[in-house]
């Protein structure tokens, strides 16, 4: 357990944190005078989340700490935030249910894509675009906390919204068309040799006789 793992459970812990604040719209309280409402301390919550997400990865590159389990930990600690986020937001009313389910779907799909490569024994990187898909959902569900109490954000959060939609199904069809792409050079290559075993048995056949 070295600290980018610690960093990467940690943002686990702050999920039901999130949760908790935004559903129970609690706490709102008074800090030196100024109130600070629920959608703070969740924004705050949520950018404490993202920041952790950033440095257990650039912890773990630059000490050679890369682990099995925070290469394990780290998408899945990423997506149960995410998620979390985006299904408190239906809750509250502040985002339509077919987003999130496209949105939720595209991450679980993407998974289920690595996990099937990772059994055939290549992986797929984490592409430019779905780096910056993280970044977008993080200010996107950001920007709609903080509509909860400020209506004249709910115009940005919605185009946000939509951005973060219409990045998750482009970079879900990239990560297809990379995956698709390995699978396919796979199986060729096991064909081919099959062809060259199957030859091979049939000159050993030829020469017994």
């Amino acid at each position: 357990m070295n600290l980018p793992n610690s960093l990467t459970i940690l943002r686990i812990f702050f999920v039901p944190l999130l949760v908790v604040v935004l559903l129970t719209r609690e706490p709102n309280v008074v800090v030196w005078g100024v109130p600070v409402h629920f959608e703070i301390w969740g924004v705050l919550i949520l950018l404490m989340a993202a920041a952790t997400d950033w440095a257990d990865g650039y912890i773990a590159r630059k000490r050679g700490e890369i682990t099995t389990l925070g290469t394990l930990l780290d998408p899945i600690a990423d997506k149960l935030l995410i998620s979390a986020a985006f299904i408190s937001l239906v809750q509250m009313g502040r985002v339509p249910a077919w987003m999130v389910v496209i949105i939720i779907g595209r991450e679980f799909t993407v998974m289920g894509l690595r996990n099937i490569a990772s059994a055939e024994g290549f992986t797929i990187s984490a592409s430019t675009l779905g780096k910056a898909k993280m970044v977008l959902q993080v200010i996107a569900v950001s920007a709609l906390i903080l509509g909860a109490k400020q209506p004249l954000l709910n115009q940005l959060s919605l185009l946000l919204l939509w951005l973060v939609v219409l990045s998750a199904i482009a970079s879900a069809v990239q990560y297809f068309l990379m995956f698709w792409t390995k699978v396919d050079d796979r199986v060729k290559q096991r064909r081919l040799r099959l062809r060259i075993l199957e030859r091979q048995k049939k000159q050993q056949d030829v020469a017994t006789l």
